[in-house]
């Protein structure tokens, strides 16, 4: 009986001779590695935030229906460059919250199939979130679209001095 080779057995697959590390060209890393910090990866903790829209998007929920992605950065704030994802799955029921989102930000449509085309409207505004959990389940509601001037995005929520 002849053993057939699997993928594991390819070279490439086959860990490193710790006495090779230096050849695998790792050693290079070795200095910054001690330097650098794992990612933060908690969760954005519940409160008012100023963000902007990075991108919106149409997708798909797991049962199949469409819905809107939105990625928000936070502008200010100690935790100023966070992210915060809002999904909002569209259905019959869900449709009056959808239009609320879209009338905070300005956005009239003449008819719902037209929002594929008006998504890049959306993006860059500036506006204020709530995010609120409940349970294992949080949402982020959008406030109100506000105005920060161009250079003032980490000073919107900066302690006044006084």
């Amino acid at each position: 009986m002849t053993q057939t080779p699997s993928a594991f057995d390819e070279p490439s697959r086959i860990p490193l001779d710790p006495a090779d590390a230096g050849q695998s060209g790792l050693a290079a890393f070795d200095q910054d590695y001690q330097k650098a910090e794992p990612p933060d990866f908690d969760e954005v903790p519940d409160g008012k935030y100023q963000v902007r829209i990075a991108t919106v998007r149409l997708g798909e929920s797991q049962k199949h229906d469409p819905m809107l992605k939105w990625d928000l950065v936070i502008l200010s704030g100690p935790l100023a460059g966070r992210h915060l994802f809002k999904n909002a799955v569209i259905t019959q029921a869900s449709l009056p919250f959808v239009k609320g989102d879209l009338k905070v930000l300005g956005l009239a449509l003449g008819k719902f199939s037209d929002l594929p085309g008006r998504l890049p409207e959306l993006l860059d505004k500036t506006l204020q979130v709530t995010k609120r959990t409940k349970d294992e389940f949080a949402n982020v509601y959008f406030n109100k679209v506000i105005a920060i001037p161009a250079g003032a995005e980490d000073v919107a929520q900066a302690p006044s001095p006084f």
